[in-house]
């Protein structure tokens, strides 16, 4: 069975309109990173701090004046691979971590789904690096997917939602984007033909089912869903996004 989904220049144009009327930094540096594939680099450490960041956002505000946008956007970022490597106890390191720089929210659960992630990681020998780097020379729909639903599966502490965001944060991705609280309230209001709650698209199935509305949306009004993702995303933020803290 499949599904057509019918989509009017109506929806078209008010597509276009959120992109003109949400324009900034943090979507210019989106374009850049994601579309144009500018200064993307793969290595440890970026991998560490992506990973912090996805189970840090899981479930708490992170927006650019936030605890934790100002603790990522450090410019000399406290945990590397070479700090890592150095502690007896990962899970316990990541927590002194996270409490000296005020960010005490489900610490103890966020030390304990990165450090059984960093194992994971080193016991393979660090061949995702790899596995990421060929994003970098495909534009598909399908390898980013499979890649998504590669790191959903494998991964401590992430679903759908978070297995799209770590992607999307080393600008890995075009098309399959983390469909969070943000974009349901959006995609409700602007008449998405299922009302969308958070708790369904835990369910990859479900999950690619509405993400493929989003894709079937966008290509129509030309545009990649990791813009129109940054339109959204930046637009609950008030003004908040500038060239001087988008680092990350």
């Amino acid at each position: 069975m499949n599904i057509t989904w019918n989509i009017s220049e109506n929806d078209i144009q008010r597509i276009k309109k959120v992109l003109i009327d949400n324009e900034n930094a943090f979507i210019v540096k989106r374009r850049k990173r994601n579309v144009d594939r500018q200064n993307i680099v793969i290595n440890e450490d970026i991998i560490i701090k992506a990973m912090i960041a996805c189970l840090l956002t899981s479930q708490q505000r992170s927006g650019p004046n936030s605890v934790v946008g100002q603790f990522l956007s450090k410019e000399l970022f406290p945990l590397t691979f070479q700090s890592i490597s150095k502690v007896d106890n990962i899970e316990d390191h990541l927590k002194l971590v996270l409490k000296k720089n005020g960010l005490t929210r489900y610490i103890n659960r966020i030390s304990q789904f990165f450090a059984a992630n960093i194992k994971i990681i080193h016991k393979d020998n660090w061949s995702l690096i790899k596995k990421l780097e060929s994003l970098t020379h495909v534009d598909s729909k399908e390898e980013e997917r499979k890649i998504a639903d590669e790191l959903d599966a494998n991964f401590n502490g992430f679903g759908p939602k978070q297995a799209r965001n770590f992607l999307q944060s080393l600008g890995l991705t075009k098309y399959e984007i983390p469909i969070d609280s943000r974009i349901t309230n959006w995609l409700n209001d602007f008449g998405f033909p299922v009302t969308l709650s958070s708790s369904p698209l835990q369910d990859k199935g479900y999950y690619h089912f509405v993400l493929d509305g989003i894709q079937e949306l966008c290509s129509k009004a030309e545009i990649y869903p990791c813009i129109l993702d940054a339109a959204i995303f930046s637009s609950y933020d008030n003004g908040e996004w500038t060239q001087e803290n988008t680092r990350f």
